[in-house]
């Protein structure tokens, strides 16, 4: 295929898809409601099942639930039938994911739901299929035209289902109250869960602050901004709330005078950029960035009750 060919067909397949997701509006009724109630209610698990295709997505959307305050399993409805139905309890509920709603691997668990009197959701294409008939909350979604070129490959039925799925997510999302210092505790690895630390979490605490007088002389100014090593000192007034800042661009700024007779508050920057404990991570990184800066005091009425270097951000990606 030539280049023009292949944009060709993305853009097909981007239409197609998209076109099917637009028919999802009607979806979302009342039994998409009934869904997102049952499993707000559920004092147990969700147990998410599928297969092939269908299973990936699953896998996905429970992965999702479990991220966002509902508590979520994938279970594989082959393995079910080999032992695994074992780790359903009666507490918990049970979503199936089938396009046809009619996969015969399925059968088990539709069984064990409705003999243990298991809350049994589904998503699916087939009014007709089974999965639809024995489900007591069914998502009926319009049966969509594969994205394959053959109108077989599950592409644009797959897209339905994890939307549908993302909106089962977000909706019980909002209905717990979920709040973004939650998903810090759900996402302690990668950016996300480095975006939602507070600095409070890792910031450097009062012993370690480079501080001086703003009367105090540069010559044991440049003592303390050695000893300390954050490559800046904070000037405080009598009130001890800060005042100003010298960094190595000070020090630079000044060579020419006889800085170390200079008092703090002759060579420091005034209004110095400054930080809560509140503050996350992420918001904290980018003020450094934008700003130029390599640290940042921690205050509470412009007192300093910390500081954070950029190392200690960065560190978090690693």
């Amino acid at each position: 295929m030539k280049k023009s060919e292949i944009i060709k067909e993305a853009k097909r397949v981007l239409k197609i898809e998209i076109d099917s997701a637009k028919t999802l509006s009607s979806t979302f009724n009342n039994a998409f409601y009934n869904v997102v109630k049952t499993i707000y209610n559920t004092k147990g698990r969700l147990i998410i099942t599928g297969i092939g295709k269908s299973g990936h997505i699953a896998n996905k959307i429970s992965a999702t639930l479990s991220s966002t305050g509902t508590p979520s399993q994938f279970v594989h409805p082959t393995e079910a039938s080999h032992g695994d139905l074992g780790n359903i309890t009666k507490n918990d509920c049970i979503l199936a994911i089938s396009n046809s709603g009619q996969s015969n691997e399925l059968n088990n668990l539709i069984n064990f739901a409705k003999r243990f009197n298991i809350p049994l959701l589904s998503i699916s294409s087939n009014k007709k299929g089974i999965l639809f008939k024995k489900s007591d909350h069914a998502i009926l979604f319009k049966k969509p035209m594969e994205a394959c070129s053959l109108n077989l490959a599950p592409t644009s039925s797959t897209t339905m289902s994890l939307i549908i799925g993302d909106a089962i997510a977000v909706s019980l999302l909002k209905m717990r109250g979920f709040k973004k210092s939650n998903f810090s505790k759900f996402h302690p690895g990668g950016n996300l869960g480095k975006d939602l630390v507070k600095l409070s979490d890792i910031m450097h605490g009062p012993k370690e602050l480079p501080l001086v007088k703003d009367n105090e002389l540069m010559s044991k100014t440049l003592l303390v901004m050695t000893k300390k090593s954050f490559g800046c000192v904070g000037v405080i007034n009598k009130s001890k709330k800060i005042v100003g800042i010298i960094t190595d661009g000070d020090l630079r700024r000044n060579m020419k005078t006889n800085i170390v007779n200079m008092k703090a508050s002759q060579v420091m920057t005034k209004k110095p950029t400054l930080a809560t404990s509140n503050m996350l991570v992420g918001e904290a990184l980018n003020i450094m960035n934008s700003k130029k800066i390599t640290s940042l005091f921690v205050c509470i009425n412009s007192q300093p009750i910390g500081i954070i270097h950029i190392h200690d951000l960065l560190r978090l990606s690693t």
